[in-house]
């Protein structure tokens, strides 16, 4: 139950963000359900292909495509809130589907009882594979390579998990409500990675 609510929480979340980015670049109608779609599923396929799941497991998955279509066509057809509030709850959006797919990712990659280096990987690939391809298709900079601290902390849930920390259903929702505030805490304060600016050295 765990599993399923984690991932319709981050199907939504990544779905409506897709949509609403595609939108904002005035992609038409076809490209706003590809942009939603290949955000929430983005990161699953890249996943799958790195720890030895089959890509065709992606379409056996019809609830939660029903889901995601269902989300973009509710922004595509009722956008005037949506939009209005979207630099608003934008990011709080991306925090909720980073959350919930990099522990969705990890708790994968440990029931296949894949070293702690691969759950590490798992998380960070289904929570931001999805935002890098959806951003680099709408022709942004990859929010996960700017130095505002964002993949760190799919990189939090995979090393808890893969470790054995949390286990419980309890356990589960307490760090999806944990590193969602720590991602919002990050962007309302600006939080930043170490990074060097080559330019000023020339």
């Amino acid at each position: 139950m765990t599993w399923e609510v984690l991932s319709i929480i981050g199907t939504v979340a990544f779905a409506v963000s897709g949509a609403i980015i595609a939108m904002e670049e005035k992609f038409d109608i076809f490209g706003v359900y590809i942009l939603g779609i290949v955000t929430a599923f983005g990161g699953g396929a890249i996943r799958n292909l790195l720890i030895g799941i089959p890509v065709s497991a992606l379409w056996e998955q019809g609830m939660l495509f029903q889901i995601a279509l269902l989300s973009i066509t509710a922004v595509f057809i009722f956008p005037n809130n949506l939009l209005k509030h979207w630099k608003r709850w934008g990011n709080f959006f991306d925090a909720i589907g980073l959350s919930a797919f990099a522990i969705q990712g990890a708790i994968y990659a440990t029931d296949m009882n894949h070293p702690l280096s691969a759950v590490v990987v798992a998380a960070v690939l289904t929570g931001s594979g999805g935002g890098i391809i959806r951003d680099l298709l709408a022709g942004r900079k990859p929010l996960v390579l700017r130095s505002e601290i964002y993949a760190v902390w799919a990189i939090l849930c995979g090393i808890v998990i893969g470790l054995g920390f949390i286990n419980t259903p309890i356990e589960l929702y307490g760090l999806f409500v944990m590193t969602t505030g720590l991602r919002v805490l990050s962007y309302s304060y600006k939080w930043k990675l170490p990074y060097r600016n080559i330019r000023a050295f020339q």
